[in-house]
């Protein structure tokens, strides 16, 4: 059977990014700065189509020759844009009059960039600015406003990866199958991804910990774990680059903290594929909270999604991965992959149905949500992968059912008039992006007093 990794192909869709330049005015942004060990932070109220700076380096506060430069995400952005100048561009009002970058790159899928300024730097201080891309490489919105950075070029090196991922502690934010990210490092080839049952003895090293339970290797900016994360005590993660040889680039990132406790008490649980799991517009992972749609409901919920699924691996791994938690209620949502792959409807309607036997058996009420449109067109773009002919048809057959049983019709609206997901709904063609999980949330939050209710349909 083949499994489809969703989101875990960017980096073959990553290498054939090609770019346009255009320019935008810049507006002022209202700033307050807090004072952090090392930096500054400024926190600002973003414009989801504009970045905004979240680091400063002043005079009393300079940077290195390799800083990290940091921004808030431009909704719906697959990449982003940084040009590095010697002189401040934001003075020029006439785009022709601006200077030249002395370094810019595009090749950028994560809210932050680690600099090398080794041999380029002329003085003391750059300017920088950012933006955000689409698919076709075009600006989405603005650029940021223009940041002076003053660098201390005596100043230490300290090359480690930035932890992206924080897990337990925002809506949506309890994942059975983890995804860690990371800002990657200059000169990083490759990354280790260590996982620990404590806290490391050795912070700052290079060396594996002695708590080490786990590792991988991973290549660009994140790494989706094949296994599920459950233990009575907190698991940690951190990350190191390597180079090609898989010697140590710089010292391992700091610790993220993390965990699922069996047997922990949430009344709700989400399972699905990728679409449950999170994660959208090409670049974002499921630890991009925005982009899940459990972030936005009005009430907590453990995720047991996981990318790649299809309905008949939901089946195989339902005693493993719900029964532990034996949740109330069972948010399902699954045959996406398989409706795609060239399963029947049938196939797949045999599978939904078996879920809800296991559900009822085991005392959980399963509540099915009607499957989204797709855009093949995108997929193929995106992921180098084909539709199977006829998925409409076994979409409404699908879909069908499900509206036989106790569900939620979260797909309502979604479709354009050819019958197949919008762009501005899901970049990839599959993965919804912020404005179509936050339907499915809306849906799921408007019905959720007739579910909770006192009759269960379909049961």
């Amino acid at each position: 059977m083949k499994k489809f990794f969703l989101l875990s192909g960017i980096a073959l869709f990553i290498v054939g990014f090609f770019l346009f330049r255009t320019t935008a005015a810049e507006d002022p942004v209202d700033t307050q700065t807090v004072a952090t060990a090392g930096q500054t932070v400024v926190k600002k109220m973003p414009r989801p189509d504009k970045p905004e700076a979240t680091v400063e380096f002043s005079q009393q506060n300079p940077a290195s020759l390799k800083p990290v430069l940091r921004w808030t995400k431009v909704e719906s952005a697959v990449a982003y844009e940084i040009e590095l100048f010697q002189e401040n561009p934001g003075v020029y009002d006439e785009p022709r009059f601006q200077p030249t970058p002395f370094f810019s790159t595009s090749y950028i899928y994560v809210n932050g960039y680690n600099a090398d300024l080794t041999d380029r730097l002329q003085q003391d201080y750059f300017y920088w600015r950012v933006h955000g891309l689409n698919l076709d490489g075009q600006r989405i919105g603005d650029d940021s406003d223009v940041q002076k950075v003053y660098v201390d070029q005596d100043k230490d090196i300290q090359l480690k990866p930035i932890p992206t991922s924080v897990f337990n502690q925002t809506a949506g934010s309890v994942l059975l199958y983890p995804v860690y990210a990371w800002i990657p490092v200059a000169g990083g080839d490759k990354y280790e991804v260590e996982i620990l049952d404590d806290l490391p003895e050795n912070p700052n090293g290079i060396e594996p910990s002695v708590h080490r339970i786990d590792s991988a290797i991973a290549v660009g900016f994140d790494y989706y774990d094949s296994t599920p994360r459950v233990g009575r005590k907190p698991f940690y993660w951190r990350v190191r680059a390597m180079d090609q040889e898989g010697n140590p680039v710089g010292v391992y990132s700091d610790v993220g903290k993390f965990g699922v406790v069996p047997g922990a008490a949430f009344e709700v649980a989400t399972y699905g594929d990728s679409i449950t799991h999170g994660g959208g517009a090409v670049s974002y992972s499921p630890s991009d909270w925005e982009y899940s749609y459990q972030h936005y409901l009005d009430f907590p919920v453990i995720n047991l999604g996981k990318s790649g699924d299809t309905s008949a691996t939901m089946v195989e791994r339902f005693e493993q991965d719900v029964l532990p938690f034996k949740p109330r209620y069972l948010i399902i949502m699954g045959g996406s992959n398989s409706m795609r792959g060239g399963y029947s409807a049938e196939d797949i309607i045999a599978d939904l149905t078996a879920l809800k036997k296991k559900c009822l058996d085991n005392g959980i009420h399963p509540v099915f949500l009607t499957l989204p449109p797709i855009n093949p067109g995108n997929i193929k773009r995106v992921f180098d992968e084909p539709t199977a002919a006829g998925w409409q048809q076994e979409r409404q057959k699908i879909n069908d059912f499900i509206r036989t049983q106790d569900h939620i019709d979260v797909a309502q609206g979604m479709e354009s008039p050819e019958g197949i997901l919008p762009n501005e709904l899901a970049t990839d063609g599959l993965h919804l992006d912020i404005k179509g999980k936050q339907m499915i949330a809306a849906a799921i939050n408007a019905n959720w007093g007739r579910i909770t209710g006192p009759s269960i349909p379909g049961k």
